[in-house]
């Protein structure tokens, strides 16, 4: 009783913003409630159950859970972080892609989230405990509160089967007493499967007045069809992203640049945030320094990330020329519409200004890596990042970031469906739904086959959901990554007038382990559970 109040105490002090007529949730003060005040009002569960909408902040780009405040993008080529120190937020990455063996079973690693997700699950358990225990309401009412909790238990579980292999399960608070050894993979997603199957049967198709934005039928087949990739279980995959695209309730917004901000045809689950909290810092977090502050800009876009947009006419650009201390500038607008919608690059405009990312610049100033510990506002690779920034925002310094975070678009729901057919050798409907993507930025039909077609599914998902999250996981299920992030290093240029300088911005060759697909079981977990045993990799 004790926990189960804890929890409430923990959970009736969050605030949730949903997409609807009402501007914000206010949750009642906690002195205030008793165990019998939650229980016998149906609003006050609602507030409980509000709580668990927060980890899609904490996860998201904008949150701290996924990456201790980066964007995992950091462990991929295409973005590079500009400081070197340790400890510094934007000084981990960099310390990590330089060395995997900084993850140990002692740290978990710099992208581990065993201890937060077990604190969550056990926070959801005790809800779905004290539901049954304490809660007299109707059986409608009841499924409707517990679809919503076990999407939220199959989203929090996602992110530690990803990172791990099998991991303990637990569907009870009477389980998480005891010690229990960890479970096969195949039986952590069964799991997440039926938690989701549970959802979709159970949850409405929309939500209406302040309950508007809360998850959906559509939300969780749209999830469905990410976390079963992960599985490699394709048929599920797409079952559940072909119910999406039938549904007819989602399409494609015409112009890629609200594609990934929200409250449009496109979004499927969002977190809004609010001035008076919850809010964030990206901004501040990435803005140049031409927005006359003295921050920002930890992190910047890499020119391997540039090169892997298309011309506006679905060719490549033959980038060779500018591999060399003595270039001029290259023609950006000749690329295709997404790129500029995602990066700052010299030439471009950002609130109104010219921007130079040169040495020396005004509107945008190069530093090159290892020069100053710290990079605050300036570029090491000469490009900013653009997209998720909110170029509204004038005063980064004194108001806070509100721009929402999109967690599931309908564009990655096309995207899982092309992948799931591809693997059922459902070819036709494969390049479909992917060229259904490429079209709304008038690029050409990719007509593709076999590894060929796959290798530009792999870029067509890398381009549409750039620095959405998505990249550094995909190459990990694909088991790409030792071999595309080894012994490689990422570039950029340095201008100084007219002057382009291909350049190195890591200095030492990036590293990653195929140890590290799966993260280790943490040395405090293996100490307080006699029953779980370590993954044989890191015995």
């Amino acid at each position: 009783m004790k926990k189960i109040l804890r929890t409430l105490l923990y959970l009736t002090t969050a605030v949730i913003i949903f997409s609807s007529c009402t501007d914000w949730l206010d949750l009642t003060p906690t002195d205030k409630l008793t165990d019998k005040v939650i229980w016998e009002d149906e609003s006050s569960v609602d507030l409980y159950i509000n709580g668990f909408y927060t980890y899609l902040n904490q996860y998201g780009q904008f949150g701290s859970a996924q990456a201790s405040g980066n964007l995992s993008e950091s462990f991929t080529n295409t973005f590079k972080y500009g400081s070197y120190a340790a400890g510094h937020k934007a000084g981990h990455p960099n310390n990590y892609v330089f060395d995997p063996n900084l993850i140990t079973t002692a740290t978990g690693g710099f992208y581990s989230v065993w201890s937060d997700a077990y604190n969550k699950i056990r926070r959801m358990n005790e809800f779905l405990h004290s539901m049954e225990q304490y809660g007299q309401f109707p059986e409608e009412v009841n499924t409707k509160w517990k679809a919503q909790v076990l999407f939220f238990r199959s989203f929090i579980y996602f992110q530690l089967a990803r990172r791990h292999d099998g991991v303990i399960l637990y569907t009870s608070i009477e389980e998480m007493e005891k010690d229990k050894a960890r479970s096969s993979s195949e039986a952590t997603w069964d799991l997440i499967e039926s938690d989701l199957d549970f959802a979709i049967a159970n949850l409405p198709e929309s939500w209406t007045g302040q309950d508007n934005g809360r998850v959906t039928k559509y939300a969780a087949l749209a999830f469905k069809s990410r976390a079963m990739l992960f599985a490699e279980r394709w048929q599920s995959a797409y079952d559940a992203a072909d119910a999406v695209v039938k549904s007819g309730k989602f399409e494609l917004v015409d112009d890629y640049t609200q594609a990934w901000k929200g409250s449009n045809k496109e979004t499927i689950l969002e977190f809004k945030y609010n001035i008076l909290g919850p809010n964030h810092t990206f901004d501040k977090d990435y803005v140049p320094l031409s927005d006359g502050y003295e921050f920002g800009g930890l992190g910047t876009p890499t020119q391997e990330m540039v090169e892997s947009y298309e011309k506006a006419d679905g060719t490549k650009m033959d980038w060779t020329p500018y591999y060399t201390a003595n270039a001029t500038r290259p023609p950006y607008e000749d690329l295709e519409p997404r790129f500029k919608a995602t990066v700052i690059y010299p030439g471009s405009t950002w609130k109104g200004k010219v921007m130079q990312n040169s040495v020396n610049g005004t509107n945008g100033t190069f530093m090159a890596y290892r020069e100053q510990p710290y990079s605050y506002g300036l570029t090491t690779t000469g490009y900013y990042l653009k997209k998720l920034m909110d170029e509204s925002l004038i005063d980064v310094k004194g108001i806070p970031s509100t721009q929402s975070w999109v967690e599931i678009r309908y564009a990655e729901v096309l995207l899982n469906k092309a992948e799931a057919a591809f693997r059922l050798n459902k070819m036709s409907e494969a390049r479909d739904a992917m060229n259904e993507v490429r079209a709304r930025v008038n690029l050409p039909a990719k007509n593709s086959s076999g590894n060929e077609w796959f290798n530009d599914y792999r870029n067509e998902r890398k381009v549409e959901l750039a620095y959405e999250g998505h990249l550094f996981w995909d190459m990990r299920r694909w088991e790409l990554a030792h071999i595309e992030y080894n012994n490689t290093r990422a570039h950029g240029f340095k201008i100084v007038g007219d002057n382009y300088e291909y350049i190195d911005v890591d200095y030492q060759d990036r590293k990653f382990s195929a140890k590290n697909y799966i993260l280790p079981i943490p040395d405090a977990e293996l100490a307080n559970n006699s029953l779980i045993e370590q993954y044989d990799s890191w015995k």
